[in-house]
């Protein structure tokens, strides 16, 4: 029982994904605004189980640029052209050319196969599955939108093709890709094998949402590569023991997979196509996943200290479930998506980034 004038600490550590080493760029800097050229793998604010991590925290820390506005987001996973308002009355005002649909978004990417010459327009409406793993899909029940696109070269198997949004869906460019059966190459999501055989083209889909996004989680999970979907072996452990989370500092309280809660990331209509840093938030639906062998992982991870001689630096608690496992770094092409932001363009400005080397014509893997 707490008395007058004790006092109740509680210490937590985070395990925060990794992320590119690759530096954020300032393309442009002045009075009013600070637009960059974002790495792929970095959300833009602090969110889920990254905090330091972030576009927002690297700014303030290595180049002292504070207090931004964000104006709008780009996706995880998405690299390029990103915009920060220096003031609240720059960050409404381009709010207002948002509204009256002023700005002109381009995108680049490199999808599978041979993308048609001709322009393509596609305009199926999009479908939140899940907030919390950030996963969407093409539903007549979905919100309207429509992107155009333009093939710009092929190399014999992959396509680099220009993607103009005339709207701001979550998700909006990878999903109409994956619905006209040219996934982006190397797309975390919508480009891998839970979606079935056709792999989501044309809509066809044989499983519920849940069955999906379990199969998802489970693919991802064989592949030691959960930190993609910026969910960890802990939260899958407390939704297959409680069906709540039970890391206070990582997860909110359990709530439905397509709920937004009050701690979640922001998941409102979007003001760009792929600024959903959804994928950074915990898992929390009610999928029936396997708990963690504990005193495997625990074993394996003594094991390699042993192997190498040297104590471990890090300190460990023996109550956290991430601190038992010994994983690998990811190779560098693990931490990148072929989808960049290319030009973001407004009444009175325009900011462009340089075309990224995989979205070369000749380029090969």
């Amino acid at each position: 029982v707490l008395q007058n004038n004790d006092f109740l600490r509680n210490t937590v550590h985070r395990h925060e994904p990794p992320v590119t080493a690759q530096p954020i760029q300032i393309l442009v800097e002045d009075d009013e605004v600070v637009v960059v050229d974002k790495p792929s793998s970095l959300p833009v604010h602090p969110c889920g189980r990254f905090r330091h991590n972030t576009v927002i925290f690297i700014l303030g820390k290595e180049h002292d640029l504070k207090e931004l506005h964000t104006i709008h987001r780009l996706d995880r996973m998405t690299s390029g052209v990103l915009m920060f308002a220096k003031t609240a009355e720059v960050s409404k005002r381009i709010d207002e050319q948002v509204r009256e649909r002023q700005l002109e978004k381009e995108y680049v990417c490199r999808v599978v196969g041979e993308f048609p010459e001709h322009e393509v327009v596609c305009e199926e409406p999009i479908l939140v599955v899940s907030y919390k793993v950030g996963v969407c899909r093409v539903d007549p029940k979905g919100k309207s939108c429509k992107t155009i696109f333009q093939r710009l070269s092929y190399n014999g198997k992959t396509s680099v093709v220009k993607c103009l949004p005339r709207t701001g869906r979550t998700h909006q460019i990878r999903v109409h890709l994956q619905y006209l059966g040219h996934p982006i190459v190397n797309d975390p999501i919508y480009n891998m094998e839970a979606w079935g055989p056709s792999r989501g083209k044309g809509g066809k889909i044989d499983k519920t949402d849940e069955e999906l996004l379990k199969a998802l989680v489970e693919e991802h999970r064989s592949k030691q590569s959960l930190d993609i979907l910026g969910i960890s072996e802990e939260d899958l452990n407390s939704n297959a023991e409680n069906k709540d989370c039970g890391n206070s500092s990582d997860c909110t309280k359990s709530a439905p997979a397509d709920a937004v809660t009050e701690n979640s990331c922001p998941a409102k209509d979007a003001k760009d196509p792929e600024r959903s840093d959804m994928a950074a938030c915990p898992l929390n639906s009610d999928s029936n996943l396997e708990t963690l062998e504990k005193n495997k992982e625990l074993g394996s991870c003594e094991k390699q200290d042993e192997e190498t001689g040297e104590k471990s630096l890090e300190e460990k608690d023996p109550l956290c479930v991430e601190c038992k496992i010994a994983r690998r770094d990811p190779s560098p092409k693990e931490l990148v998506m072929y989808l960049h932001a290319l030009r973001y363009k407004g009444a009175e400005f325009e900011y462009c980034s340089k075309m990224p080397e995989w979205a070369v014509e000749d380029w090969e893997e």
